[in-house]
C-alpha cells in the first residue's frame, strides 16, 4: 500500500529536521523560510519488534519490513491559499497525502526565527488550518457554480448535490474544517472527488526542547487541548535528539534512549501513531526465502489481504493458513504451531488480525 504522510507546519518549526531523521534523505534544513521548495519524499521503515522476532526464528535469506512514505512539504505561511510563500504549489502537495503530520514548535529559542515573531502553538495551528479551509473553499465554490448550471434542467440528483455542497460552503465560510462537517456518508459523494485538504486526518508532532523531552510543557498542553477537538493524536519529540539517534546503530540507540530515560524514540512513536491514525494493521508471511510485514486496513478480509502480495492471490483464493503471532513466538516455528493445533484454516470471510502469520493457498 502506497501510503503517504505529509509533514506540514510553519517555517522553522523542525519539519525538515524531522524528515531527515525519519528518512536520512538529506532534505535541506536552514534558519530561514522556504528552504524546502520541492517536496522531499522518503520511504520509512515501520518499527515492529515482531518482524525481528520472526526473522530470528525462521532465519530467512531476507527480511522485509513494512514501509510508509513521508513527504516533507515546505513551510506554509498566512496567505498561502492566495499563493504567498509558494503556497499554491505546497497546498497541492498536501492534496496527495493520506495523513497530515502537523509539526508544531513547542520551544522558545531566540536564535531560531519564528515567522510570526513569537511562539504560540494555538495561533500557529489555526494559521495552517485556516489556509487549508480557504483553499478548500475555493474548490467548493467552483463545484457550486458547476452544479448550479447542471441543475437548471431540474435534474433531481444534481439539485440534491447542490444542496449538500452549499451547506459545506457555509460550513467552511464559518471557519470550520471539512472534517467536522456532519453529513450522511452517502451525501459525501457530492464532493468526495475534491479531496479536500481540511478533511484529511491530522497527527500533531510537538517539537520540544531537549531538557523537556520527558515533561509536558504548557505549549504541548495547548496542542493536546486543540487535538482533543477532533480526537487527534499528539506525539512529542525533540528534533535535535532524533537527528542524533538517526546516526546511531540499534545498540547505541538503545543505550542513548536509556540515558535519556526514554522507552522509545519519538520518531518510532510518530510512525506508529501514523499507522494507528490511518487505521492500518500488519500481517506477516514467513518462510526460508523471506520474512515480510504487509500493511492492510483494519477489517480487511483474507482474499483482499492476499491481493496486497499479488492480485492473482485474491482471484484464485482457496484458504489462508493462519497462526497468531503470539502462538508462533511461543511455539518457535510453523511446524510446531501446526502440530499444536495452532494453525487455523481460514476462508474468504475471515477478517485478518494484526500480527497474523499467514500462508495463502490459491489456484493459478
Amino acid at each position: 500500500m502506497n501510503l503517504k504522510c505529509g509533514i506540514v507546519g510553519l517555517p522553522n518549526v523542525g519539519k525538515s529536521t524531522l524528515f531527515n531523521a525519519l528518512s536520512n534523505a538529506g532534505a535541506e534544513s536552514a534558519n530561514f523560510p522556504f528552504c524546502t521548495i520541492d517536496p522531499n519524499v522518503g520511504l520509512v521503515t515501520v518499527p515492529d519488534t515482531r518482524l525481528s522476532t520472526l526473522a530470528n526464528l525462521v532465519d530467512p535469506k531476507q527480511t522485509m519490513p513494512a514501509t510508509i512514505e513521508f513527504v516533507d512539504i515546505a513551510g506554509l505561511v498566512k496567505g498561502a491559499s492566495e499563493g504567498k510563500g509558494k503556497g499554491n504549489a505546497f497546498l497541492s502537495h498536501i492534496r496527495e497525502v493520506d495523513l497530515i503530520v502537523h509539526v508544531v514548535r513547542c520551544f522558545d529559542d531566540d536564535d531560531i526565527i519564528h515567522v510570526e515573531g513569537n511562539v504560540d502553538p494555538e495561533r500557529d495551528i489555526r494559521i495552517i488550518e485556516d489556509e487549508l479551509i480557504l483553499k478548500d473553499l475555493e474548490s467548493v465554490e467552483k463545484r457550486v457554480e458547476t452544479l448550479k448550471k447542471q441543475s437548471k434542467g431540474g435534474d433531481k440528483e444534481k439539485v440534491a448535490e447542490l444542496e449538500v455542497v452549499n451547506k459545506l460552503k457555509d460550513h467552511l465560510e464559518s471557519g470550520n474544517t471539512a472534517r467536522n462537517f456532519e453529513i450522511d456518508p452517502e451525501d459525501k459523494e457530492a464532493y468526495k472527488d475534491l479531496f479536500l485538504l481540511s478533511d484529511k486526518p491530522v497527527l500533531y508532532a510537538c517539537n520540544v526542547p531537549e531538557d523537556e523531552i520527558n515533561d509536558e510543557n504548557d505549549f504541548v498542553k495547548t496542542v493536546k487541548d486543540i487535538a482533543a477537538e477532533y480526537d487527534d493524536e499528539v506525539v512529542s519529540f525533540c528534533a535535535k535528539i532524533e537527528a542524533e539517534i538517526a546516526e546511531l546503530d540499534d545498540e547505541e540507540k538503545e543505550m542513548f534512549l536509556e540515558e535519556l530515560g526514554l522507552e522509545s524514540a519519538g520518531l518510532d512513536r510518530l510512525i506508529q501513531a501514523a499507522y494507528s491514525n490511518l487505521g492500518l494493521i500488519t500481517y506477516f508471511t514467513a518462510g526460508p526465502k523471506e520474512v515480510r510485514a504487509w500493511t492492510i486496513k483494519k477489517g480487511t478480509k483474507a482474499p483482499q489481504a492476499a491481493a496486497v502480495i499479488h492480485t492473482d492471490f485474491e482471484k484464485g483464493f482457496i484458504r489462508a493458513e493462519t497462526i497468531a503471532f503470539d502462538d508462533y513466538q511461543s511455539l518457535g516455528s510453523e511446524k510446531a504451531a501446526k502440530e499444536a493445533g495452532k494453525m487455523r484454516q481460514e476462508g474468504k470471510e475471515y477478517t485478518v488480525k494484526d500480527g497474523d502469520v499467514m500462508l495463502f493457498r490459491f489456484n493459478v
